[in-house]
């Protein structure tokens, strides 16, 4: 119990705003408001907001409910959350978001989509990894 309490002190946990950012980044990826994403999984726009500030906790259940109605699995919101957590970088999840805001366009959206529908998750960190060689040449 002296830890839930901890935790309360510290503020959200990292975790819960790095998945928080990702629900953002995905609502975000497919032009939908916070209210139509609370109305498909029973929530207030309101309590979206806290779940993607990191605020409220995501139970389990919830988060399989915004995995399937944002048409990702449910891994996708831990993706790039290192395994210890204490490793997290500060700032982490809101740097996801504010990158997305940079760059949100059609064609941004048109890559995503063609990544995610790559099924062999080690074929999409190839994928990624060939683009950031391209990058870094130009």
């Amino acid at each position: 119990m002296a830890s839930r309490m901890a935790d309360k002190d510290e503020g959200p946990n990292p975790v819960d705003t790095y998945v928080g950012a990702r629900i953002r980044l995905r609502r975000r990826m497919l032009g939908l408001s916070q209210e139509k994403l609370g109305n498909a999984v029973g929530l207030s726009f309101q309590q979206v907001q806290k779940y993607e500030k990191g605020a409220n906790r995501i139970g389990a259940g919830k988060l399989w409910r915004f995995a399937e109605f944002l048409g990702v699995p449910v891994g996708f919101f831990f993706e790039g959350v290192d395994e210890n957590i204490e490793g997290i970088p500060a700032g982490v999840a809101e740097s996801a978001s504010d990158v997305f805001d940079a760059h949100m366009d059609r064609e941004t959206n048109e890559l995503v989509e063609a990544y995610y529908a790559i099924q062999d998750e080690k074929l999409r960190n190839r994928y990624v990894g060939l683009l950031r060689a391209i990058g870094e040449t130009e």
